[in-house]
């Protein structure tokens, strides 16, 4: 191939090659064309977004401070026109209260003090302890005191009741000439002894084997007639008047009187058998 030829074709090639470069230029050129706006459009559309942000800016300012400004109007409230009080009306009240409630907690008082009253001499009405009580009569009694080992215990007066020996008579108006009531039983051969202890109030229980009363508590002892025999307590048992009516034997437990003093010994009776709280003391 000469250089003619080769010349030839170089410039063929180059000749294309212009062509094609030409070709996507122009195609470029047309592309950027399409769908994009130039320069003074898109400023135009910042200055027309400034002024519309601008405007709401301003209808809003505007809103705000119409609201801010206004006042609510509120209608006029009437007041009605104030007035002392007078003195001697409170003063008057104040002591009506007290008045009220003095008289409420001493009519409470007075209510309770007579319910209580009542009650009390409802109980001994109806028989029960604090009032004339019927044992029965004076051979059934002395019968229930024998069949009992010597003890005959009647829970309604709260009593025991034992036989006393008429050989000791004597000697028993020397020492209860001034319990008439209570030497008035003696004689009908019966006497009626408070359960209670006098030393601390229990129940004094007898003793089947020495025949004697003798306290749990604290050990005071006391013979079949309530004179102490031991312990501690200062006296003998405390006692009831008894009064025979028709044959009958009545305790009144209304009144209660004070046992015979230490020392007192009657009816000479000393243990029968062992005792049933320790040993007897000094009497």
């Amino acid at each position: 191939m000469n250089s003619t030829t080769i010349i030839t074709i170089a410039i063929a090639v180059i000749a294309v090659l212009g062509l094609g470069v030409v070709l996507t230029a122009t195609r470029r050129s047309d592309m950027s064309g399409v769908g994009v706006l130039s320069r003074e459009t898109r400023k135009r559309d910042r200055n027309a977004a400034k002024t519309a942000r601008k405007a709401r800016h301003d209808v809003e300012a505007s809103a705000v401070a119409v609201r801010s400004s206004a006042v609510a109007t509120m209608p006029v409230a009437e007041v009605e026109p104030w007035v002392a009080p007078d003195p001697e009306i409170i003063g008057e009240s104040r002591r009506a209260f007290l008045n009220r409630a003095t008289f409420t907690l001493m009519s409470a008082s007075l209510g309770g003090f007579a319910a209580a009253l009542i009650a009390f001499l409802w109980k001994g009405a109806e028989g029960g302890f604090g009032s004339k009580i019927n044992a029965g009569k004076v051979e059934d009694v002395i019968g229930q005191i024998r069949s009992g080992g010597g003890f005959f215990y009647l829970p309604e007066a709260r009593s025991w009741i034992t036989e006393y020996p008429k050989e000791s008579l004597a000697k028993a108006e020397l020492v209860y000439g001034g319990q008439a009531p209570v030497l008035a039983g003696m004689s009908a051969g019966v006497i009626a002894l408070y359960q209670k202890c006098p030393h601390l109030g229990c129940r004094v229980p007898e003793c089947k084997t020495s025949q004697w009363f003798e306290c749990p508590c604290h050990g005071s002892q006391y013979n079949r007639v309530g004179e102490k025999k031991g312990g501690p307590a200062p006296r003998g048992m405390d006692r009831f008047g008894i009064s025979v009516s028709s044959g009958f034997v009545v305790i009144d437990t209304g009144t209660v009187f004070g046992g015979p003093p230490i020392g007192t010994n009657t009816t000479g009776q000393e243990a029968e058998g062992p005792n049933c709280v320790g040993a007897s003391g000094d009497h």
